[in-house]
C-alpha cells in the first residue's frame, strides 16, 4: 500500500490549472486525483513526478499542501499574497 499526500495545483490560472487536470486524466486513465473541497488534491506519493512534469508543460506547477488546510488558510488572513498586490 502507498502513501498518499495533499497536492495544490499553482498556474497562471484557472484555464491552466484546469489544463494540468485534463492532460493528467488523459495520460494516466487509471491514476484518479482525488479532489478535496479545499481545491486540494489528494494523490499517491508515487505519482507525484510525473504529476510536476505535466504541470511545467502547462505553466503551472505542484505544490506540496500542509496536512491541516486550516492552517494554511489561517495564515492567508494575516499575510497577503503576491497575486492580489497591485503594480
Amino acid at each position: 500500500m502507498t502513501s498518499q499526500i495533499r497536492i495544490e495545483i499553482v498556474g497562471r490560472d484557472a484555464f491552466w490549472r484546469g489544463a494540468v487536470i485534463v492532460e493528467w486524466e488523459h495520460q494516466h486513465p487509471e491514476q484518479k486525483l482525488i479532489e478535496e473541497t479545499s481545491g486540494a488534491y489528494l494523490i499517491e506519493v508515487d505519482w507525484l513526478e510525473d504529476l510536476k512534469c505535466i504541470a511545467g508543460d502547462c505553466f503551472s506547477r505542484i505544490v506540496v499542501a500542509p496536512a491541516d488546510p486550516s492552517r494554511r488558510l489561517w495564515f492567508r488572513r494575516f499575510l497577503p499574497s503576491g497575486r492580489n498586490r497591485e503594480a
